[in-house]
């Protein structure tokens, strides 16, 4: 089912002569479907006279600035960020303007997958009507006394630092969501929200606030109303759900069918998941379907994981990160737990390594680009890859070259067990995650440093810049690698110079970004890099001090065993 909503929202001054209340919602342009909507009201404090203003900037900033923010950032991490930037931006204001005259209430509501979030200041209100249940969903940040209601515990732009309240649920066809100002919710009982009119979500919200005005309300009415029509594609929470239920499909063979897919061969097997290649049987396209090993159907962990990789290939189909990745294939119904992808005729790098097919300078340049410009995107995004390789770079048929697998990948929402995990190819990880005895986590120098080995690797025919380095090794960086030149004379030395720094045993003299990557390989020679410098002994081994005075040690003491018993006395 698609997302629809029906949003409406009414706002008088009412006896007053300034409204200092403000609505806003903003549905998803074309290309942002996953971000979901978002409404939001304020009323501003009048006490100063600059509430309306800060109402105002609050709501709009937080509605235009949320669809600004990574899709693969959690709802309420985006929301904080923005509001957290308007609450300093007032305070400081208010900090220079004494009594502090520009303050508000907000309560924000995102629509998003098949849940809500919400993040609330003050004592605007949101509720929950569901059939002829009425749930308020927010508590109001004012001192509980009669007399002292409009005194507010908390309200955005009062201090530096701001606390927010968040809390998520699970949204369904047919609910309705109601914001209102305390110019309603305080002469109308919460059972008013229940009975509202069925025919439009504006009409509601106007029946709403006339209601309120009736009841003898002598500040501003604002009244927003959302129904929910349409729910969009599921969210993590969602997918985590339906892969703690489903079956994992026992293990298929050539012929077997499952949910309209015929298996035409099994593609790979590491014992965590397997990867088959199926036709659809009403499009007789072909796709990859990758699931869960059954010796592994048990555990919720990799379950979680497959179904966070879901859910980010989902969002990732919506950016601009899609181009060079492969599109997660939707299946609607499906009676087990498993995931379809696009297939795309063609080989993986490693393929073109194993058969020692050497590929051409200008070509390994032009795959170097298309990666760098693909982990570009994704680490704007907020995502790390963490596996890198030519095993995971596919040259399609159509020239475009695809990064595979995100099972391992860090977004921010990764289960525990995947950011836990050392994860990644041991010849293709970084030497800061082998630091003992604390290594450092994964970042987006992860992801270029294994760009960078993948670059050496293709350059100098097979051979890695420090050696293979197998799964039950740790890795060793004794010594700086030779330039890919050495192995491959057609490189050109501005060549070997990009690739000696994207694998440099210095964090410092690395790429820092994948924009300062691509632009190396971009300029080419027109605007070559400087060779970067050697590694010092003393950088490369703590301990050379030691060696080198041991060995000293040694030798004066054999030279005095010499003297002592050979030298006439």
């Amino acid at each position: 089912m698609a997302f629809e909503l029906d949003i409406g929202f009414t706002s008088l001054a009412g006896t007053k002569d300034v409204n200092e209340d403000f609505a806003a919602a903003m549905l998803p342009e074309a290309g942002q479907a996953a971000m979901g909507a978002i409404a939001a009201i304020a009323d501003g404090v009048s006490t100063g006279g600059h509430g309306r203003e800060a109402a105002q900037t609050t709501v709009t900033s937080l509605v235009r600035d949320y669809f600004g923010t990574p899709e693969t950032w959690d709802t309420t991490v985006a929301l904080d960020r923005i509001i957290a930037a308007q609450n300093s931006w007032l305070a400081a204001l208010n900090h220079r303007r004494h009594p502090a005259c520009g303050l508000t209430t907000l309560t924000a509501l995102v629509l998003r997958g098949h849940g809500y979030s919400l993040a609330h200041v003050g004592d605007t209100r949101a509720y929950l009507v569901r059939g002829d249940e009425v749930t308020q969903l927010t508590h109001d940040h004012a001192m509980d006394h009669p007399d002292l209601r409009s005194a507010l515990l908390r309200a955005v732009g009062a201090e530096e630092r701001l606390v927010v309240d968040y809390s998520q649920g699970e949204m369904q066809v047919g609910d309705v969501f109601v914001l209102v100002s305390d110019g309603v919710h305080r002469v109308l009982p919460a059972k008013k929200f229940g009975v509202l009119p069925e025919e439009t979500a504006q009409a509601a919200s106007q029946a709403l606030v006339d209601a309120a005005l009736a009841a003898g309300s002598r500040d501003n009415a604002t009244a927003m109303v959302v129904r929910v029509l349409g729910v969009d594609d599921a969210g993590l929470q969602d997918l985590e759900r339906g892969a703690q239920q489903l079956p994992v499909p026992p293990k298929l063979k050539v012929g077997d069918a499952i949910d309209g897919y015929t298996v035409t061969a099994l593609v790979a097997d590491n014992g965590i998941n397997l990867l088959y290649q199926v036709r659809d049987a009403t499009t007789r396209k072909l796709h990859a379907l990758k699931a869960l090993h059954p010796s592994r159907a048990h555990d919720a962990q990799e379950r979680a994981m497959l179904a966070h990789e879901a859910w980010l290939a989902a969002r990732m189909r919506t950016s601009r990160a899609r181009e060079n990745l492969v599109a997660l294939h939707e299946t609607p119904q499906a009676s087990a737990f498993y995931l379809v992808y696009d297939w795309h005729a063609g080989e993986t790098l490693q393929q073109l390594l194993d058969r020692r097919q050497p590929m051409g300078v200008a070509q390994v340049v032009s795959a170097a680009t298309q990666v760098a410009r693909a982990l570009g995107r994704l680490h704007r995004q907020g995502v790390i890859h963490r596996d890198v390789k030519p095993a995971n770079l596919h040259q399609g048929e159509d020239g475009v070259l695809r990064l595979l697998d995100l099972g391992v990948a860090l977004s921010g929402r990764e289960p525990e067990a995947a950011r836990l995990l050392h994860a990644g190819t041991p010849s293709y990880m970084n030497p800061e995650q082998w630091n003992e005895p604390d290594p450092e986590p994964p970042d987006a120098q992860s992801d270029l440093f294994a760009l960078g080995v993948t670059l050496y690797q293709l350059l100098a025919r097979g051979k890695l810049p420090y050696g293979e380095v197998l799964p039950y090794q740790a890795g060793r960086y004794w010594r700086d690698p030779v330039p890919p030149s050495r192995h491959n004379p057609q490189v050109p030395i501005w060549l070997d110079h990009i690739a000696l720094k994207a694998v440099s045993r210095d964090k410092k003299q690395r790429f820092e970004t994948a924009e300062e990557f691509l632009l190396a390989l971009e300029r080419g020679a027109s605007r070559p890099l400087t060779a970067p410098p050697p590694t010092p002994l003393v950088r490369r081994d703590p301990t050379a001090l030691w060696k080198i005075a041991l060995a000293v040690s040694v030798l004066l003491n054999v030279l005095l065993v010499y003297w002592l018993l050979f030298l006439p006395k």
